[in-house]
Formats: structure tokens, sequence, C-alpha cells
């Protein structure tokens, strides 16, 4: 059961620092608090490793055709860095959805690994996204992240301490499988990682499965099977996500036509590239350019 008071207190904070319907940033670095009074449009987005725990309404997720909903109570742990649309599905201005979102620090929950052991892994473990209930240990460390994140001197001595508990939980979590296998240095969740961060830092460059594969480690057919099963997408598909994501970005900034955004993201024919995006984003280029309206549907 949330705290009513934990639920007001974040929403008012969210609503004091101009944060409805995009976030807010908090006292605790990688901490932050959502709010919005109303349903929103799914839109598409890159989510890197987090947990987001809801705290009053609803959200969905769509990756790969797999489909995830999340409410009050509910922890989304994000293992990897993946490709979805998500939209608000309940919220209201007398019960508006309200969420904790922390970014994962992997190379703090490398450090607790060791102190994880004897928990099996499941089928669901095989997916980079997973919900499940959050138990009181959990939610309680993170309303205390929020609750310290108000007062400086509070942040900055304990939230160390409270990061720690918060990464040694999840990795505890039933729904943390994925989470345990990226942090095991030779498994295919680990690799996959790394040829995740070799695509995004590279995605405006033609994309080599066959050598990602080779530095993976893994036979081409291995490295696909282990990819899709994290990322619920292909690499090709991956790298036209981050392309599609990164020209709507730069349409909606205002500053780039649509030949120069699909010429920035390495496509090399603009008719192309409004194909796609229109297949994405349900309108063309040009219409998003004139709107500037986030949408993905």
């Amino acid at each position: 059961m949330v705290s009513e008071n934990l639920i007001n207190d974040v929403f008012h904070y969210v609503e004091v620092n101009g944060g409805l319907g995009r976030g807010c940033s908090t006292g605790v670095d990688g901490l932050f608090a959502f709010g919005n009074t109303a349903k929103t449009e799914f839109s598409g987005a890159i989510y890197d490793p987090i947990m987001c725990l809801v705290l009053q309404g609803a959200k969905e997720a769509n990756v790969g055709g797999r489909v995830l909903r999340y409410g009050a109570g509910d922890t989304l742990i994000v293992s990897h860095a993946v490709p979805l649309e998500s939209a608000v599905i309940q919220a209201t201005p007398e019960q508006p959805y309200v969420a904790l979102v922390l970014r994962l620090d992997l190379a703090l929950a490398r450090s607790l690994y060791d102190e994880i052991d004897g928990i099996g892994e499941t089928e669901s473990d095989t997916y980079a996204l997973n919900v499940a209930a959050s138990d009181a240990a959990l939610s309680d460390a993170v309303a205390r992240l929020f609750r310290m994140s108000q007062d400086p001197t509070e942040a900055r001595a304990l939230a160390p301490l409270v990061l720690k508990e918060i990464h040694f939980r999840l990795l505890r979590a039933q729904h943390g499988g994925m989470l345990r296998q990226l942090l095991r240095h030779d498994s295919p969740a680990n690799r996959i990682s790394k040829s995740i961060a070799i695509i995004r830092m590279n995605f405006r460059n033609t994309l080599s499965v066959a050598q990602l594969a080779t530095e993976s480690g893994m036979s081409l057919s291995a490295f696909h099977e282990h990819f899709k099963s994290v990322t619920a997408t292909t690499p090709l598909q991956y790298q036209k996500e981050l392309r599609l994501l990164e020209a709507q970005r730069l349409l909606l900034s205002g500053n780039a036509t649509v030949a120069s955004a699909a010429f920035d993201v390495g496509y090399e024919s603009p008719t192309q590239f409004s194909r796609e995006f229109s297949r994405k984003f349900g309108l063309s280029p040009n219409d998003q350019k004139s709107t500037g309206v986030l949408f993905s549907g």
C-alpha cells in the first residue's frame, strides 16, 4: 500500500518545480519525480537502465509487441537501454499519475553482486523490462530516498547508503533476474549490453551485424537470438529506432529541415527517411515539424 502522504508530497514537488507532464530532477542525482493529471498519447523513447516505482495511476509500455502495464505499488526494472513506446493510461486531476524513477548505477550493482546468491532465474528473466509488485522494503527505501532528497545535508550524508540498499533489493527482487544476468561478466546479457552501447555511439553509420557478433564472441545466429531476446527487436531495427527518435528530436527543435534531419541521423535518401518516419510516428516529417507536437502511435 502506497502512502497517501508520499503521493501528495511527490506530486506537490513536481507541481511546484514545473515538472507536470515531463518530470523533474530531485536533490539526489539520478532520482526523478513524475506527475501527470491526464492520460497521454503513446510516445517513443529509449529507456536507459532505470527503476520506476508507480505511486498512483498507471502506465503502459510496448516493446517489440510485448505490452507491460504497471500501476500503483508496481516497480518496473529496465536492465538494458531499449527503444519502446509508452503512455500514461490512468490519470485524472483528482488522482494524477505519480511516480519516482531512479537511474540505475550498474557499477554499484556490480559491487553488490557477490552478496546475491541462491536466486533462480525464470523465463521472464530473458527480457530487459520486467514488472512486479514492489515489496514493502523496496518501496520504503525509495520513499526514504525521496524524503532525504529534500534536505541537502541528509542527501549528501545518507543517500549513498540508501542507493546501495535499493540496488541490493532490486538485485534480489523477483523480477530482477535480467539485472542479475547483466552483471555476470561473460553472460549473453552482458555482451548484448556492450553491443547496444556500440550501436548507440555509432547509430549514424552503416551497421555490420556480423562484426558486432564477432566482437561479442557469438555466432551470428546466437547474437541475433540473444539480441532479440533482450531488446525484443533486431540490431538493424534497434539502429533504425535510434535514428528516427533522434530525427524527431531534431525536427521538434525547429533547427532542422526534413532533409538535414535525414542526413544527420544517417539516411542517404530523404524519401526513405520520410516513409519510415511516417510509418513509425503516424505523421510525415513535415507535419511533425509544423505541429511541434511529440507523438508516436
